[in-house]
């Protein structure tokens, strides 16, 4: 069974920065793409960021030059390094991962539990 522990949510004040980690376990042998989305209050879920296994990232406008995603496949982690917060950028943020559990396996999206991130004006 593949989990996914995020961690490093919390209340900061604006222009502060954070950073999330997320490390996958269990049955994995392989990991496509990683990423974290976000949702606000009354908002659909949205990607923040991504980066495939390759390793080009991508990024939400709204992120830009702020966040920083990173990988480390060794030890199955994605990490979201946000500066420069803003009150807009309060969410709960998720983490995704693309994981295919064995040789042959089609890879199935995996999220974590969600951590809060409050930015206070």
């Amino acid at each position: 069974q593949v989990q996914l522990l995020e961690s490093g949510g919390g209340l900061v004040q604006a222009g502060g920065s954070l950073r999330l980690s997320c490390a996958a376990s269990g049955s994995i042998f392989s990991i496509q793409s990683m990423g974290w989305y976000r949702q606000a209050p009354g908002k659909q879920r949205e990607l923040v960021a991504a980066i495939p296994s390759g390793g080009s990232t991508h990024y939400a406008d709204s992120v830009k030059g702020r966040f920083t995603i990173s990988r480390d496949n060794a030890k199955n982690t994605v990490s979201l390094q946000m500066n420069s917060l803003k009150p807009e950028d309060t969410a709960v943020y998720y983490c995704n991962a693309e994981i295919q559990e064995g040789r042959g396996l089609i890879p199935y999206d995996y999220w974590g539990q969600g951590t809060q991130v409050t930015v206070s004006s």
